[in-house]
């Protein structure tokens, strides 16, 4: 198994240890409340790190289809991995703050203070990039090796 698998089999592991965790606090979240629900980025977060274990799982089988030098394979499978990543970790800092409800609705809110615009859509705008650059450049490599 080369490092690029070892590298998204960790991935997926750890979004799936995540969900499971963010899902004893949504429970937790639950019971004490009194409309049985849970603050919005509880809920997100849970469900995201879900959603994002089984995505790794899927970059994965593109990673063993990849024709690729590893270094590239890595490259390409690690950069929606880290975002997914870092999207998880911006939804439990906003579970755990309980400060917005819509973390793209200005004002841009972090606990107490504020984000400025070009924080938040150039992460955005990274993000996108390199979840669909990464994944895209794995999904070409597979089509090659394929067809």
């Amino acid at each position: 198994m080369g490092i690029a698998e070892k590298m998204t089999l960790v991935f997926s592991g750890s979004f799936l240890l995540v969900g499971l965790l963010t899902g004893v606090w949504k429970y937790a979240e639950i019971a004490r409340s009194e409309s049985a629900s849970a603050s919005p980025y509880v809920d997100i977060a849970h469900r995201a790190s879900l959603l994002y274990a089984f995505a790794s799982l899927v970059i994965l089988h593109f990673v063993q289809l990849s024709p690729y030098a590893e270094w590239m394979t890595i490259s390409f499978a690690a950069m929606p991995q880290i975002f997914f990543a870092l999207a998880i970790l911006t939804y439990v800092i906003h579970g755990f703050l309980k400060d917005t409800d819509n973390q793209l609705r200005k004002p841009y809110r972090l606990g107490r203070g504020t984000l400025p615009g070009w924080v938040i859509h150039g992460f955005m705008v990274l993000l996108i990039l390199a979840e669909i650059g990464g994944f895209l450049a794995l999904f070409v490599g597979a089509m090659q090796t394929i067809f």
